[in-house]
């Protein structure tokens, strides 16, 4: 697996990871802390070292949102959608929707703005632009289930 593959799993699986929590995660799991640590580590030790299947997919159903699935969909250029009976939030409307995706761009943008301001985004600021992205991806999602309810 290429490094930047490797890398960007990686990424998606710490934020799994801290999505359920690290405490709430090792429990579901039956992990230690230290091995999903190690799951999503840089360090080249673990270069290698990824999260089983089945470990995402218990975690996954505890989370807000699903990281890995999402980032595996991501490098094959899929989009993944909510059916139904799986949305994100209660449905409220196109208008709603599109005043929360004005927001959500709002705080991407105020975030990309501090995160550019020394010429350069650090990590923990690329991680924060990450999490405002992925929040714009979710109420995207909310968004296209409004529109075909109200398509029919």
């Amino acid at each position: 697996m290429s490094g930047t593959v490797g890398s960007y799993l990686k990424k998606h699986t710490e934020a799994l990871v801290k999505d359920v929590g690290i405490e709430a995660a090792a429990d579901l799991c039956g992990k230690s802390k230290a091995t999903l640590g190690r799951y999503y580590s840089a360090d080249t030790e673990h270069a290698d070292r990824f999260m089983p299947i089945d470990v995402v997919a218990a975690l996954e159903g505890a989370s807000r949102f699903p990281h890995v699935t999402g980032a595996l969909a991501d490098l094959r250029g899929i989009t993944l959608s909510y059916d139904e009976d799986r949305r994100n939030a209660k449905p409220g409307g196109i208008n709603s929707d599109v005043v929360a995706l004005s927001q959500r761009f709002a705080m991407l943008m105020g975030e990309y703005n501090q995160s550019i301001e020394d010429g350069k985004i650090s990590i923990n600021e690329a991680k924060r632009l990450l999490a405002e992205t992925l929040a714009i991806q979710k109420v995207l999602i909310d968004m296209k289930l409004s529109l075909e309810h109200e398509a029919g």
